[in-house]
């Protein structure tokens, strides 16, 4: 079995707290690492005992929702909670950071930034991450990262398809087979 790198391990975790969210509008995960260690993690949600938007709506002001607090700064404050230092640690996010944590990411002492989608991208946020000296990457989760049977499902696929192409199954209908099968993996 092969194993997944570190940004893919780092990113499936984000991915796996965004699953957490109770943010209806946008699900964001976020991970601190320090020496390739978890040293926090976060995901949109409403404050400690609060009403979340799942139940209650999104409180939304200039089209932005103001009951939530991101996965970013979820993982910023985390680590202040429990008095754990984030200068010179990385951070792997789900979606590009908006322009508010990444001035947060900046005076926490962030070097490097790992997103996985591009939403809403703001221009001053990649000029500050610039100034900042901020290493700024783009890693998109390979789609099999969070499942490890991935191999051999699609190695059990491509015995299926050469075996239905054996048999005589028409072409029209392999092609959308393998490209189907090609979607998954």
């Amino acid at each position: 079995m092969e194993r997944i790198s570190w940004h893919q391990y780092f990113m499936a975790q984000s991915h796996l707290l965004a699953m957490r969210s109770t943010c209806t509008r946008l699900a964001v995960g976020a991970t601190i690492v320090r020496d390739k260690r978890i040293i926090a993690g976060g995901y949109n949600g409403s404050i400690a005992g609060g009403e979340h938007c799942i139940d209650d709506g999104c409180y939304v002001i200039d089209n932005h929702c103001v009951r939530t607090i991101h996965a970013e700064m979820n993982a910023i404050l985390q680590c202040a909670k429990f008095g754990v230092p984030t200068a010179g640690s990385e951070i792997y996010v789900t979606h590009f950071p908006c322009l508010q944590c990444c001035k947060s990411i900046i005076q926490a002492g962030v070097k490097a930034v790992y997103y996985a989608m591009d939403y809403k991208n703001h221009p001053y946020a990649i000029e500050l991450f610039e100034r900042a000296g901020i290493l700024v990457e783009q890693v998109p989760l390979v789609g099999n990262a969070l499942d490890p049977t991935s191999p051999g499902k699609r190695d059990l696929m491509n015995e299926m398809l050469n075996e239905l192409e054996c048999n005589g199954i028409e072409k029209e209908k392999l092609q959308i087979f393998k490209e189907k099968v090609k979607e998954l993996f």
